[in-house]
Parts: structure tokens; C-alpha cells; sequence
């Protein structure tokens, strides 16, 4: 728990490594609830987007095995927008490519790093449950816990060759359009995401919480019945070592009574 704490410490007053190099606005919420959180820490993360990207032709040999398949360290980026965009924004951005271009929609992701696997178990039920299918949890050999959130309601699709348009604008339009319903609906699920997650999180908190209240209600109740104890006895006069009450011959109803009245507090 110690090693946890102080390496969240050191990631999270690191700047920001992304292209971007800060939160998206959409998810900014989910991120700073994790991080408020001891059992998470979250290492990455896009709230969902919409790229033009223009890779470089790949040797034949290459080209045969991978085809279309991005490359991120060798891609020129055209557009990118984390918003519904237009045709016009795409056939803009297309009319700057020189090689191949790819048009693609990726959906909202989350890298979360976890204290322990029954943490990471409550973030994945959650996404889950909220749409993301493809999200899972890894575990590294030295014990480190991810959480990754995922979708599988991607698109990619190329749309020129070597700076030549391959389609009609018709067609550009057209995987425009899908690509917006499918950030209406990412945002759906971020939506939800966010709704489970505070739930889960406070259903949880509440469920640690409760037996410590519990064993401090059950401590109270132990130094009543202590306290009650002395109190019978400061009545009564020790004799013989025998606990004996004033009066005539009152010893079997006086523990009769104690017996009854500590009865109360079972």
C-alpha cells in the first residue's frame, strides 16, 4: 500500500506526456474521481476521437502483412478533433496528404492502474456494464495491476492513395456521419461510465466504513455493560469473599436483578 501510494505520488506530479497534453474536457471528471481515490491511479487516457492520418507506403513486403495498419511513430496527423466534425473538415485535412490517408474514429479509453485486484474487479464490472466490452485486467509479474477500458465500436477506413482521393465525396460524407453516431454514442457510455462508477465507488466506501462503525457501537456497548458491572457492585459490601447486598439476606435477588437488567444489553 506504501510502494502504491508514493509512486501515484510521483505519476500524478508528472506533466502531461500527451500529444494534447491535457485531460480531455468530456472525461475530466471520471479522471480526477479515480485519482481522488487511494486504490487508483490513472496513466492514460482519450475521451474518444475522430483522426485523419497519412501514413508513408510500406515496402511491398511489409505492405502484404500489415496493409492499412496504423504505425502512430511514422503517421503525419492531418486532422484531429474529439467533437462531431463535417465533411468539410475531412476533405480539408485530405486535401494536405501527399500518401496514404486514413480516416478513423476511436472510441473513449482508460488506463488505470490499480492497488489490488479487487479494485480493478469493480472498475471492470463497471465498464462492462456501461458498454466499453472490450475493456479487461492485466496483471505484470511483479504484481502491477491495470485496468484497461475499451470499446470495440471503432472505425477505420482509407481514403487515399499516395494524395489521391479514392472515393467519391459522397462516400467521405457518408463514413462522416457514421463516425458522429458513434461519438454520440461514446459519449452515451462515457456518460454512464461516469453515473456506475461514482455509485460503485460510494456503495464501496460505505460497505469499508460500516464495520468500523460497527466495532465502535459494539465498543460503546462494551463499556456500558462495564460500567453498569462496577455500578452494581460499589453497591454492595465485600465480606468473606462473598459480594453480599445490605439488607436482610438479599444476595440470590440482588444477582437474579443483575442477571435480568444485564439482559437488556444483549
Amino acid at each position: 500500500m506504501a510502494d502504491f501510494k508514493r509512486w501515484k505520488e510521483q505519476r500524478l506530479s508528472r506533466a502531461d506526456g500527451s500529444r494534447k497534453g491535457s485531460v480531455d474536457e468530456p472525461i475530466a471528471g471520471i479522471v480526477r474521481l479515480l485519482n481522488g481515490h487511494d486504490s487508483f491511479c490513472t496513466t492514460s487516457s482519450c475521451s474518444g476521437r475522430v483522426v485523419v492520418l497519412e501514413q508513408p507506403p510500406l515496402p511491398p513486403r511489409a505492405e502484404a502483412t500489415t496493409g492499412f495498419e496504423i504505425q502512430k511513430q511514422n503517421c503525419n496527423w492531418l486532422m484531429v478533433t474529439h467533437q462531431i466534425c463535417t465533411i468539410e473538415n475531412v476533405l480539408t485535412a485530405l486535401q494536405k496528404a501527399t500518401d496514404d490517408a486514413i480516416f478513423k474514429f476511436e472510441p473513449f479509453v482508460l488506463h488505470v492502474q490499480c492497488q489490488d485486484l479487487q479494485d480493478a474487479q469493480l472498475l471492470h464490472k463497471v465498464a462492462i456494464e456501461a458498454g466499453f466490452r472490450n475493456s479487461g485486467i492485466t496483471v505484470g509479474r511483479k504484481g502491477k495491476i491495470m485496468m484497461a477500458v475499451r470499446s470495440t465500436h471503432c472505425l477505420e477506413v482509407p481514403l487515399s492513395r499516395k494524395g489521391k482521393l479514392m472515393v467519391s465525396e459522397e462516400y467521405v460524407d457518408f463514413v462522416v456521419q457514421v463516425a458522429n453516431q458513434k461519438m454520440e454514442e461514446n459519449w452515451k457510455r462515457i456518460d454512464r461510465f461516469y453515473s456506475s462508477l461514482q455509485l460503485a465507488l460510494e456503495s464501496r466506501d460505505h460497505s469499508i466504513s460500516s464495520p468500523l462503525e460497527e466495532k465502535e457501537e459494539n465498543k460503546e456497548e462494551s463499556n456500558t455493560m462495564d460500567s453498569y458491572r462496577r455500578k452494581i457492585k460499589s453497591k454492595g459490601t465485600e465480606k468473606d469473599g462473598e459480594c453480599t447486598s445490605p439488607g436482610k439476606n438479599r444476595g440470590l435477588e440482588s444477582e437474579d436483578e443483575t442477571e435480568n437488567s444485564l439482559g437488556v444489553f444483549h
